[in-house]
């Protein structure tokens, strides 16, 4: 995976210019083995439960990223070590996860790249609560399924189309 961040945002300012391209706000710490990586999205919306996540990652990830939007809550977990290992052992790109992670050891140990706001021990619950497949907001970026993410470590980018 051949990019930076910064490359694409100065190559592309028409698409920054018109909202085709856009950056997610800074504060995303970095977990997992994979520093860069980028796919189309798939999009989550849930809030402090993570059953969804779950059955996302149990999935064939087919280089996509999945994108968790979880309102952001600090008090709770929405991946830990066991899904991080589903998603590299399923051909996941990388999660971005607008929210908390935990067993950031077991995910640091993944070969997969990880986003997300903090850590928090405690785990997330199971109801199955949510939505899948659905236009998010995260910061003020919309994030819709398919649309690409490009993550390094000076940032993420949501783009419209496939970047060259």
């Amino acid at each position: 995976m051949d990019f930076a961040t910064t490359d694409l945002c100065d190559a592309h300012t028409d698409l920054l210019d018109d909202g085709r391209l856009a950056a997610l706000p800074p504060g995303f710490r970095l977990f997992g083995q994979r520093v860069k990586f980028a796919g189309p999205a798939a999009t989550l919306e849930v809030f402090e439960d993570n059953a969804l996540v779950r059955s996302a990652l149990e999935g064939p990830g087919g280089g996509r990223v999945l994108v968790v939007d979880g309102g952001a809550s600090m008090r709770r977990a929405l991946v830990g070590g066991q899904l991080a290992l589903l998603a590299q052992d399923n051909g996941w790109s990388g999660i971005v996860v607008n929210g908390c992670v935990r067993d950031s050891d077991e995910i640091n140990s993944c070969e997969i790249g990880v986003r997300a706001l903090a850590t928090h021990p405690q785990r997330a619950a199971r109801a199955g609560v949510g939505a899948v497949d659905v236009a998010i907001l995260i910061g003020g970026v919309k994030i819709r399924p398919g649309d690409w993410i490009y993550a390094d470590a000076d940032g993420i980018l949501v783009a419209q189309q496939q970047l060259a």
